[in-house]
């Protein structure tokens, strides 16, 4: 229907990430809390920039006669939009740095020395000793010669000082342009120094460095020193249909990362403009490139920032629940085997998950180990576990998603090294990534029949990120599920047509159907005079044949209820089209990554989790899995934690018609929930009332 209207994705996900800036603002939270926020914010700005804002730019490099006309923005309008909008966030984001958080540290006798602040003799001689001892090792300078310019080059997202420089020499010299880099890669962001009149101080390595500019460039005097860092493309173009070895075709791109294309050249905004135009002239920037920031760029390091105090002015942390049901049985796969379980994370402890690997590796009935990693951590214990299952000689599959964005290097390295431990690896699809969350196991039992044993997550097979990140999982062997699964993993080294599947979701075969054909049920029952209700949890919302599916819900009575962490292009609370559909953002200390999909049924509810958002990306160009919950009380369970987060009026937000994050109603008689707390709170008790009466 042309006449429905759709939020743009990148001006939606900008509003995300202003929901990010909310938690820095919010004073109810500990103060290196809001600082988290702060980083959070940073970072999720500078990955925007490499990937989003470089594809638009290609897209308006093409020319207007190629252009999809289906865009509703115009590429080079886009831009412009998405620049006003990150400028005046960037505005507030250092007002609130300056004017708010800083003095909040102050308070607590944490002081940072910023600017051009005076440094006391005792905190200057340390610094100058740091300076001599540590910092200077990795300098760089590079006094710009611009009849050869191609010998200049910055790095990816690297820091930098760009100088103004003039030699002292008594005669009349010309003006000299420099960078120098700011080895933040190599040494931490910030310094903390001996304690002075009762105050904790630290400095930044930006100011380390500017206090000994002299000592660099001996010999000249600085007239000008600003800071500087470009963003550059970093989404790598590897071609769908490609012959060669993936693998080497990836580690070639992930060498051309750091020399894409310009997306965002950002600057102090107190660079004089004879500087400035030298930079561009050197550097080859256009106008689209440049964006005026602050003193300080990189600010995702706020996330690292000493606390003297600690455990002080940090958010608590929770204890991880342990589940008595499986610390009572002796095997894991025998407390499956009696019932499913599923765990909620990072409530629930990671280390069920860790177990199911590492009771596989050595159990003498396990035959096979089949997993998908999409995300696999840096120094990953289940990967450990994979090899040590393959050197006990089980017949160990991995697939591998070597093309998962910026986490490519690392699992190629995992892959190798599995490889190497005799472990069957398949890297990657033509056309597709697998971003299913899937491990199955083959186990024999006492009379030698094999039975299969699975872990269907919503989220990565990765024990750091589950510490962080809000997911579900299901440990089942539901037998026709299992037998679907396999299937599954059959698909992915036989590329053969897996045939039909009755309970998993699939995407590229079963998903996208069976997700309309359940909002057709919902407008069925509407239709009789019966309730229609859909809650959908994921992180991004941008098919439009969803979206106008969900529209049309709405408009024949389908009341619909969206928990959307991140982009959404469906706008709500319009009337002849949204009317009844509400938007939450949910954003809390715990990243909300779980999608969980529940259908009213006419009271027969109906739930589903796993991997996959509703974009283009999950729906068309990917292997997603979504896996049903069918066990009564486990339905129950994820229930009451989505009506809680439906509840939330404490770090909800609603999603206006004009994109922007606006909070829950509420009156003073109700009570403050946040779902989060509320969630742990639950499980926890449970647990603790378990142990009471047994």
């Amino acid at each position: 229907m042309d006449s429905y209207t759709y939020y743009d994705r990148d001006l939606s996900w900008i509003s995300f990430n202003q929901r990010v800036l909310m938690e820095a603002q919010d004073p109810s939270l500990p103060l290196y809390e809001r600082l988290k926020f702060m980083g959070i914010y940073s970072s999720n700005l500078d990955e925007f920039f490499r990937v989003r804002v470089a594809s638009v730019r290609s897209l308006s490099d093409i020319g207007k006669k190629k252009i999809n006309k289906q865009l509703k923005i115009k590429p080079g309008k886009l831009l412009k939009e998405i620049h006003n909008k990150v400028n005046t966030q960037l505005e507030e984001y250092g007002k609130t740095l300056r004017e708010d958080l800083l003095p909040k540290l102050l308070e607590h006798h944490i002081h940072i020395y910023m600017g051009d602040q005076d440094i006391p003799p005792d905190h200057k001689k340390v610094i100058d000793h740091y300076f001599k001892s540590k910092v200077l090792s990795f300098l760089q300078p590079a006094i710009i010669d611009p009849k050869h310019k191609e010998n200049y080059f910055l790095n990816n997202r690297a820091l930098y000082f760009a100088l103004r420089l003039k030699k002292i020499s008594g005669k009349k010299e010309p003006v000299q342009y420099a960078y120098l880099n700011i080895p933040s890669e190599n040494l931490p962001r910030f310094l903390s120094l001996p304690q002075l009149d009762g105050c904790y101080c630290m400095i930044s390595l930006d100011d380390i460095i500017r206090n000994n500019l002299e000592f660099v460039f001996a010999g000249h005097e600085i007239q000008e020193c600003v800071s500087i860092k470009l963003n550059r493309d970093a989404d790598l173009n590897i071609e769908d249909e490609y012959s060669g070895d993936l693998v080497d075709k990836i580690k070639k791109q992930i060498t051309k990362r750091n020399i894409g294309v310009p997306s965002r050249f950002l600057y102090d905004n107190k660079i004089s403009e004879q500087l400035l135009d030298f930079l561009v002239e050197v550097f080859e920037l256009n106008s689209d490139d440049l964006v005026p920031g602050g003193r300080y760029h990189n600010l995702n390091d706020l996330m690292k920032l000493p606390n003297p105090l600690k455990p002080q002015l940090e958010a608590p942390r929770l204890s991880e629940i342990q589940i008595k049901e499986l610390d009572q049985c002796p095997s894991i796969f025998d407390s499956i085997a009696k019932k499913d379980h599923m765990l909620h994370f990072p409530y629930h402890s990671y280390d069920y998950v860790l177990r199911f690997f590492n009771e596989a590796a050595v159990d003498p009935f396990v035959q096979e180990i089949k997993v998908t990693l999409y995300r696999i951590a840096a120094d990953s214990l289940i990967a450990h576990a994979l090899i040590s299952a393959a050197k006990n000689g089980k017949d160990v599959t991995v697939f591998v998603e070597v093309k998962a964005r910026f986490d490519e290097e690392n699992n190629i390295r995992w892959a190798q090294k599995m490889e190497e431990a005799g472990i069957r690896i398949i890297y990657s699809i033509p056309g597709l990534k697998v971003h299913a969350k899937v491990a199955l196991i083959k186990r024999k039992d006492l009379k030698g029949k094999a039975k299969y044993f699975s872990f269907l997550g919503t989220g990565n097979f990765n024990e750091v990120t589950a510490g962080i990140y809000a997911d579900h999982g299901l440990l089942t062997c539901h037998p026709e599920m299992m037998e679907e699964v396999e299937k599954v993993f059959k698909y992915l080294y036989r590329r053969k047509d897996p045939g039909e599947f009755k309970h998993i979701l699939v995407s590229q075969f079963n998903l996208q159907s069976r997700f309309l054909e359940m909002i057709d049920r919902e407008i069925a029952f509407a239709r009789n005079n019966k309730p229609g209700r859909i809650i959908l949890k994921f992180n991004n919302l941008e098919d439009k044949v969803m979206i106008n599916k969900l529209y049309e819900a709405s408009n024949l009575g389908v009341t619909i209820d969206l928990l959307l962490r991140g982009i959404c292009c469906l706008v709500p609370g319009v009337e002849g089209q949204s009317e009844n559909i509400q938007v939450r953002r949910l954003v809390d200390g715990f990243l909300e990554h779980a999608r969980v999909f529940w259908f009213h049924n006419n009271g027969q509810d109906e739930l589903y989790a796993g991997s996959s958002d509703w974009m283009k990306r999950n729906l068309y160009h990917r292997i997603e899995v979504i896996y049903p919950i069918y066990d009564t009380k486990l339905k129950q369970d994820l229930i009451k934690i989505i009506e809680w987060q439906l509840k939330d009026n404490v770090k909800a937000t609603l999603l206006d018609q004009n994109n922007h994050n606006v909070a829950v109603p509420t009156k003073p008689s109700d009570p403050a929930i946040r779902a989060q707390t509320k969630i742990y709170e639950w499980l926890k008790n449970r647990e603790e009332e378990q142990v009471l009466t047994d």
